[in-house]
């Protein structure tokens, strides 16, 4: 399964450039684009990190239903002229609502 229109999706309701993203991800642009057009499979590892900074689960990315995706979308806000460590403590701070997130799923459950 690909997940290639939603990191695009993601990342452009986020307001980045796929250079911003790479150099958040310490990875090649051209790395990036390759998982966004699906001629690459995108490791977990970038999955997690990605999944982090545009503050949607993993499943996000592999998500068909075009509105499950809208949905997830209009959590996405733009910032500009974010620095890396911006970057990484917006990251750890949407980490830190998934995790709470997800505890209030399990305990209604």
């Amino acid at each position: 399964m690909k997940t290639t229109n939603n990191l695009k999706a993601f990342r452009e309701a986020s307001g980045f450039t796929q250079e911003r993203v790479a150099s958040f991800l310490s990875i090649e642009r051209g790395a990036l684009a390759n998982y966004e057009i699906g001629s690459r499979e995108t490791p977990l590892p970038v999955l997690i990190r990605l999944s982090d900074l545009y503050g949607v689960d993993i499943a996000d990315f592999y998500e068909m239903d075009p509105e499950k995706v809208k949905d997830a979308l209009l959590c996405s806000f733009r910032m500009e002229d974010l620095s890396d460590e911006d970057l990484k403590e917006i990251s750890s701070f949407k980490e830190v609502v998934k995790s709470y997130l997800k505890m209030g799923y399990i305990a209604q459950e």
